[in-house]
């Protein structure tokens, strides 16, 4: 539950190694938050063994590491739960065991997914397949378990870490983009059945930022940190907002590339 000033008290990240991720709890943890979930593929191994995340997953380091810094932030407590995007049948269980360890979810944070890269994609079928699940598939049966605490509780935020790449799909990531623009849809429809439950849904659209996992893409236009990212994700908890642009600005570039005639989108840089 929310503490006594209404601040922010327990919070869930799916994707307990991603950089963004992080860098939102980190940020809600200095502003009171102190219990925290982080769930990621074999969260409770590593957390023993320092084992590393998978090749290809954003990643920030271990989930030891990732404690260490969430209670030198101020959390009190910061449990690992094991969770794998591709397996659905065991989403909700996730989400159960994460209310068994701190009671009633205020935030829960949809930060997992891969990035990889459209070359490989176009010559590898299954992996292009594998990355769809990640950065989509794996999000309904999340976020349909977590929509069901979140109304059963009456309350909580369910902020989804989306991309501008999914506002309009770009040849030279398709892949990615299309499931990301699948998950913006998602994430907003989740939000609609949501509504008058006391619980919402908070879709996060950043532009290009830099991290381990985008560390072989080229800079865009206007990029944003992950302190940025989730200092504007605290503003939208405090404000109400459905949407977050980072920054503010791709709101008003992506309103124009919408209206771009696809003979010219086409042609935009690989």
């Amino acid at each position: 539950m929310r503490n006594a000033v209404g601040a922010v008290d327990s919070v869930l990240l799916l994707g307990g190694r991603s950089e963004i991720g992080l860098a939102i709890v980190e940020r809600l943890v200095r502003s009171g938050a102190r219990r925290v979930v982080l769930a990621a593929r074999e969260a409770a191994v590593s957390m023993l063994e320092s084992l590393p995340e998978k090749p290809g997953a954003e990643s920030a380091g271990t989930i030891a590491d990732a404690r260490d810094r969430l209670l030198s932030a101020g959390a009190t407590e910061v449990h690992p739960v094991d969770f794998d995007a591709a397996a659905p049948e065991s989403h909700a269980d996730v989400v159960a065991a994460a209310v068994k360890l701190v009671g009633d979810l205020d935030v829960v944070i949809d930060a997992f997914g891969v990035l990889g890269e459209q070359t490989t994609y176009d010559h590898d079928p299954v992996a292009a397949a594998g990355a769809a699940t990640a950065n989509y598939t794996g999000h309904v049966s999340t976020g349909i378990a977590v929509a069901a605490q979140l109304r059963e509780q009456g309350h909580g935020t369910f902020v989804v870490v989306s991309s501008v790449a999914g506002v309009r799909v770009r040849r030279a990531n398709y892949v990615y983009g299309s499931a990301k623009a699948g998950l913006d849809g998602f994430a907003q429809g989740l939000g609609d059945a949501l509504h008058g439950s006391g619980a919402r849904v908070l879709v996060v659209r950043p532009g290009y930022v830099p991290t381990r996992m985008s560390a072989h893409v080229p800079s865009a236009p206007f990029p944003a940190t992950a302190s940025e990212v989730a200092d504007a994700v605290a503003d939208g908890l405090r404000s109400g907002a459905e949407v977050v642009w980072v920054p503010r600005r791709l709101r008003f570039v992506f309103a124009g590339m919408r209206l771009l005639p696809r003979s010219l989108w086409r042609r935009l840089p690989r």
